[in-house]
């Protein structure tokens, strides 16, 4: 394997060698589950889950980590303007959030911990950085870290670490703190907001130590990918390094990664300015899941990307080539002899996808790759010059490729009783040659979403968007 990917805190392209021979450990920042996922937010997901699928395509048994963070600020504050207690908020948006996952075929990850069900984690952790003198305590119960204390502050976002921090998560903090640059990673009690009873006292974790608990609780204190979007990067994984590292003493990350923002009228997606679009908006549009996700990943992840219904409609036409063919190499039958240049023409496929996605996970050629593969696989189609075994073979190369993609089919699924039954009836009338009634069943099977081609090897079908037909 020849992968190399952009540290984030060395800023240069280096080769990707799993700490554990075979093995990589990964942990993504996962949702805020105080309302629905936006789309800008599902692009830093899914590009954790075109890497992830890429490793394991690779060979590579990968642990992927992603938390839930189901307690902080915003969700207290939500909870509290809707007068619902916060585990009922974080339930509604978990269950949105896991199911606007599987709509976009994001792969499950191995572990998805929750916040609240690792606050012994936390306090372990902090009681570390206690010991080791890198946290103090404050008259009102909480804990801070000592940024005064880690010379190393800094690196990542490469900044100078005896400026002031900006752009904090918490837009005020109330809390009393030695330094304007220290964080809580532990809030004392407040009237109205949860609390747990703790070895270091009651109160509640803060957002940045949650990821340092559960990355290490699962993966160890060294471990080989964090992924998340641009932002992250200043303060929240800046803060994980720090206390991970002054707790334990040892390297957190070996590899940091981090996705540019997706933009929605040349701005930033966000959900603070109301700029934002989330997956059920797209599929009212008439989208699909699949024309979705192959908006978000289309382009390398560093590489800032504009949304809207332009990258939408191209993303709708891309998915729906791919099906087409597929449908046509499955159906196609043709008694005649192997086509001998097939093999080269796939591994020349092959080696291409292969050198895009091991440059940084370079999608954008790799996808080319695809579509120059398809290209041809038509001509062949159309000139009859495949064998019905070579049809075969083609297919499931492309579906293997897509076991990285995720993008080239509808999940498995028959058609309603009715529709099948349409189907049927439109065979018989063309073997009767009623053109008539083929044509009738045709049009109204399109305004029903099924496609019909006829083609030498008989009709074929598949299901279409919204989008498509108007």
């Amino acid at each position: 394997m020849n992968l190399r990917l952009t540290n984030t805190l060395t800023g240069r392209a280096e080769p990707f060698v799993p700490l554990e021979p075979g093995r990589v450990g990964m942990y993504s920042c996962g949702p805020t589950v105080y309302a629905p996922a936006h789309v800008g937010n599902f692009r830093s997901f899914l590009f954790a889950d075109l890497l992830r699928r890429y490793l394991a395509w690779q060979g590579l048994a990968v642990t992927w980590v992603m938390n839930i963070t189901d307690v902080d600020d915003k969700i207290i504050r939500d909870a509290r303007r809707e007068g619902v207690e916060i585990g009922e908020l974080t339930a509604r948006y978990t269950a949105l959030f896991l199911e606007d996952a599987q709509r976009l075929r994001m792969t499950p990850p191995d572990v998805m911990p929750r916040a609240t069900e690792h606050v012994t984690d936390m306090v372990a952790l902090i009681e570390q950085l206690l010991a080791r003198g890198h946290a103090y305590r404050t008259g009102d119960g909480s804990i801070f870290f000592r940024i005064a204390s880690w010379p190393g502050y800094g690196r990542l976002a490469r900044l100078d670490p005896t400026q002031q921090r900006v752009g904090e998560r918490v837009e005020s903090d109330e809390y009393d703190k030695d330094d304007v640059r220290d964080f809580a990673v532990w809030k004392g009690p407040r009237e109205g907001e949860p609390s747990w009873e703790t070895a270091i006292g009651p109160g509640r974790p803060g957002w940045h130590v949650e990821c340092s608990a559960m990355s290490m609780r699962y993966l160890g204190p060294t471990f080989d990918i964090h992924t998340g979007g641009v932002d992250l990067v200043f303060p929240h994984h800046e803060d994980e390094i720090a206390q991970s590292e002054a707790a334990t003493g040892q390297p957190f990350v070996r590899t940091w990664l981090h996705c540019a923002h997706l933009q929605m009228g040349g701005e930033k997606m966000a959900k603070r300015t109301g700029n934002i679009e989330r997956p059920a908006d797209v599929y009212a549009r008439g989208y699909s899941p699949r024309a979705l996700r192959y908006a978000l990943i289309a382009a390398q992840y560093r590489a800032p990307l504009e949304f809207g219904d332009e990258s939408l409609r191209a993303a709708a036409s891309a998915v729906e080539r791919l099906a087409t063919v597929l449908a046509a190499l499955d159906a196609y039958r043709a008694d005649a002899a192997p086509d001998a240049t097939l093999p080269a023409l796939l591994e020349e496929t092959r080696g291409r996808f292969v050198d895009a996605l091991d440059d940084d996970l370079n999608v954008s050629p790799a996808l080319a790759a695809v579509f120059d593969l398809v290209r041809e696989l038509n001509r062949r189609i159309d000139a009859r010059a495949l064998s019905t075994e070579d049809a075969a073979t083609a297919a499931a190369f492309l579906r293997d490729l897509d076991r990285v993609l995720g993008i080239m089919e509808e999940e498995a699924e028959g058609l309603e009783a009715e529709l099948e039954a349409m189907l049927e009836e439109r065979a018989a009338a063309r073997a009767r040659r009623d053109w008539a009634t083929s044509d009738r069943l045709r049009d109204e099977l399109a305004g029903r979403g099924v496609l019909i081609e006829d083609t030498r090897d008989g009709q074929r079908w598949r299901r279409v968007v919204e989008a498509q037909r108007g």
